[in-house]
């Protein structure tokens, strides 16, 4: 057996490690963990989905480019949560580890587990490139603050209810 047909064989198993892992480190993971539904999980599904395809990719050892999409849309939902930039991208690093266990835990693919380094070499790439997008998340975010804070419109973001502030407002001009 390659480790290829190893990896594709055991794909199912590690991704949903992987997921699991992923989805531990929100304080609401239980949740996160049990409820499937897309529309009551989104967070759940978008991490479910775009570990799934990160892991299709790093076995084929697709171009970084391929890479984008699952690490875009994992960041941009890491980026607007309170997690730091070593918190963020931290759970893409967990599938090496996971895919070291799981391939070692089998007789047949024990031996494979010397081969990773070139798999083990392209998640390394990967978590590069996720946190480059997870600054750029952070960044756009912050402009964004900076603008609205430009216009006034932090006014009506920041003061709770925006009927409230208008009497605020009101009262202290009159």
């Amino acid at each position: 057996m390659t480790l290829e047909e190893a990896l594709r064989n055991n794909r199912y198993k590690i991704v949903d490690r992987w997921v699991a892992y992923t989805l531990t480190t929100y304080e609401a993971s239980s949740f996160f963990l049990k409820e499937k539904d897309a529309f009551a999980n989104p967070i759940g599904a978008t991490v479910r989905d775009a570990l799934k395809k990160l892991f299709a990719l790093l076995m084929q050892d697709a171009e970084s480019e391929q890479l984008k999409e699952p690490l875009s849309r994992m960041m941009h939902l890491r980026s607007v949560q309170d997690f730091s930039p070593a918190q963020a991208v931290a759970p893409l690093n967990a599938v090496k580890h996971i895919t070291r266990e799981v391939l070692a835990a089998d007789k047949e693919t024990a031996p494979l587990t010397a081969e990773l380094y070139d798999f083990e070499f392209r998640v390394d790439l990967a978590m590069l490139a996720a946190f480059d997008l997870y600054v750029a998340c952070r960044e756009k975010i912050y402009q964004l603050r900076i603008d609205e804070i430009k216009s006034g419109k932090h006014t009506l973001t920041d003061g709770g209810c925006p009927s409230q502030a208008l009497k605020n407002i009101a009262g202290t001009k009159g």
